[in-house]
């Protein structure tokens, strides 16, 4: 690697220690040979400014976005892309010569994952819980692909907010109703996705699941965005019901396969950046 002329890029955050991210990005930088390299940095959100100020003047290629800064970031930036536009947050940046571009790769990293099990989304019904940020970009990039939504969250007005958002800027009908264990499982009765984007199952509730196996049934698609651990409450209890499921590391992968598309115009090497997440929530050494 010639440190002189290396591409370096960055994930920004706070907090950034258990990342992923950059497990997955230097490793597909390593099989495509490219003289790249990724970092995390911790970034408070009082110093996100001067963060981005550093961005330019240093020439990072490009950067990750996560918790805090998804939204603050956006007055920071030169251009939003159509993806991060329609969100309302931003999750990936490039640097095009100077100009700082701002994308949303959440959304469809999660379309994607979910694609590879039920092929195309249109037309089928799909079952989201939650309606905060992740919900968020999942539910634009579903309605997008002209899938049947239905949001289920513990509050309907934010819920509804959402639903109305998308109903203004795509002119898509989306369902709403509350996490009720007896809604949930009317709603799901003819589903063909179901979608956890709360936190439900992740620490420090990991045995916590909002849909049991009892309210799924046999050719539902459920894919859980929770990655740690792998496989979740709801993961298993899906199994129970005889559901094909998907594991949140595919969303976390295919959002970050992305975001290296974007910033490199190359093909992502999708499996070596799954096989490096796994290795590290292992917390195996290469």
């Amino acid at each position: 690697m010639n440190l002189s002329k290396i591409k370096l890029f960055a994930l920004i955050g706070d907090p950034i220690e258990q990342s992923l991210s950059p497990a997955m990005h230097n490793a597909a930088f390593r099989a495509l040979g490219l003289n790249c390299a990724y970092v995390a940095l911790r970034v408070p959100e009082r110093f996100l400014t001067d963060a981005i100020g550093g961005i330019r003047a240093l020439s990072i290629a490009g950067f990750n976005v996560t918790i805090p800064h998804k939204i603050d970031i956006i007055g920071l930036l030169d251009e939003l892309d159509e993806s991060a536009s329609l969100v309302g947050a931003v999750n990936t940046v490039k640097n095009d010569r100077g100009k700082l571009i701002g994308f949303n790769t959440d959304g469809e990293g999660a379309l994607r994952a979910l694609e590879g099990k039920i092929r195309s989304v249109e037309g089928k019904k799909v079952v989201l819980l939650g309606a905060g940020g992740a919900a968020r970009a999942i539910a634009f990039s579903l309605a997008r692909a002209d899938s049947r939504l239905t949001i289920a969250n513990r509050t309907i007005p934010r819920a509804r907010a959402l639903a109305s958002t998308i109903e203004q800027k795509l002119g898509m009908n989306v369902e709403v109703v509350s996490l009720n264990r007896a809604k949930l499982a009317e709603v799901l009765r003819d589903a063909d996705a179901l979608i956890n984007a709360t936190s439900v199952g992740m620490y420090p509730r990991a045995n916590q699941t909002l849909v049991s196996a009892s309210m799924m049934h046999r050719g539902l698609v459920v894919n859980d965005i929770v990655y740690e651990p792998l496989r979740t409450r709801l993961l298993r209890e899906a199994r129970r019901a005889g559901a094909r499921t998907i594991g949140g590391l595919g969303m976390l992968v295919h959002q970050g396969a992305l975001a290296f598309e974007i910033w490199t115009g190359k093909r992502a090497p999708i499996k070596v950046m799954e096989a490096a997440a796994k290795r590290q929530l292992r917390g195996e050494s290469r």
